[in-house]
């Protein structure tokens, strides 16, 4: 499935689990973030440590569970597990040895959100076919 309208961009990443990692910022078009969806096989790791220059990055475990790495400190992670990382931290997950872990990571550059939700979003009064038969 993929999808272009005026303002937006909509698109299916198919097997995750077969792809491994799955990187959205060519595939929609991003602009001000960068989202990947990845799935580590039991016992795998990210075969590196690595830091970024600008960006932090937030981690969404959806899946499984593993370790993670952060400056030297090493703790557990499963599905429902959010960690935001500092762009100078030192970081790395791995996957447990019993099953695999599917996480989402967000990076966006550190300190650049000036508004979110409250400040940022606007009601419209055109409304979703099911919105309409809801009488909402």
């Amino acid at each position: 499935m993929s999808k272009t309208g005026k303002n937006y961009q909509a698109s299916s990443i198919g097997d995750i689990q077969a792809r491994g990692r799955v990187t959205l910022h060519r595939e929609l078009s991003l602009t001000g973030s960068e989202v990947s969806i990845n799935e580590l096989p039991s016992g795998a790791s990210v075969p590196f440590v690595h830091a970024h220059k600008r960006n932090e990055e937030v981690y969404i475990v959806v899946k499984g569970k593993g370790r993670f790495y952060v400056d030297g400190d090493e703790f557990e992670v499963e599905e429902g597990s959010v960690v935001r990382v500092d762009p100078a931290g030192a970081r790395c997950i791995t996957a447990d040895s019993q099953s695999p872990v599917r996480y989402i990571c967000i990076q966006t550059e550190a300190k650049s959100l000036v508004q979110f939700t409250e400040g940022d979003g606007v009601i419209l009064e055109n409304k979703p076919t099911w919105l309409k038969q809801a009488g909402a």
